[in-house]
């Protein structure tokens, strides 16, 4: 099990996977935290092999897990959400790059060029980004109704905006007209 965290693809065996365990030092969450702006990392484990896919392209599989603190958006309260979720990476040697300015993207997301190097960091800050909650919410948190009016005036509620509200407020009131 190795704690490298830049592979030479040239070092890698063609026969029997490479395996990798990296937990990253707590100054290296400070500064992914940091980057990403959470305010807190920790747990970080980003596991798995690199192995030999056909002659000249490499697979990694993986395991990244994570506790990531945030603030809740709508309590304003510090949260952690634990994440645990597999990476998967095919490096093709001869990956075709069109040259166009328009181009379609590949529908298979984890394919990736293959460079001299596999950088295991970089892979796991990029699936950690992928894996961050953009708006993050406490279980059971509750966005409340804001209501603003002038004092002696109805506030006008949520209910009341809805567009359809009036229209079945009137088939109601039809309805119990026929029915008389």
């Amino acid at each position: 099990m190795s704690q490298t965290t830049v592979f030479r693809v040239a070092d890698l065996s063609q026969n029997r996977p490479t395996s990798f365990d990296l937990r990253p030092e707590p100054e290296a969450l400070k500064a992914l935290a940091q980057e990403f702006g959470l305010e807190d990392l920790r747990k970080v484990r980003f596991h798995g092999e690199i192995n030999a896919h056909g002659k000249r392209d490499w697979q990694l599989k993986a395991t990244l897990g994570a506790t990531i603190g945030q603030i809740c958006v709508v309590t304003l309260d510090q949260m952690s959400t634990r994440v645990d979720t597999p990476v998967h990476r095919l490096f093709l040697r001869e990956l075709q790059t069109p040259d166009e300015e328009e181009i379609e993207m590949q529908e298979d997301d984890s394919i990736e060029p293959l460079g001299p190097e596999i950088d295991l960091e970089a892979l796991m800050a990029e699936a950690l980004a992928l894996e961050i909650p953009e708006f993050p919410r406490k279980k059971n948190a509750q966005l409340g109704e804001a209501v603003f009016a002038e004092p002696g005036i109805t506030p006008m509620r949520d209910e009341d905006t809805r567009p359809f509200a009036g229209l079945s407020a009137l088939k109601d009131a039809l309805n119990s007209a026929a029915k008389e």
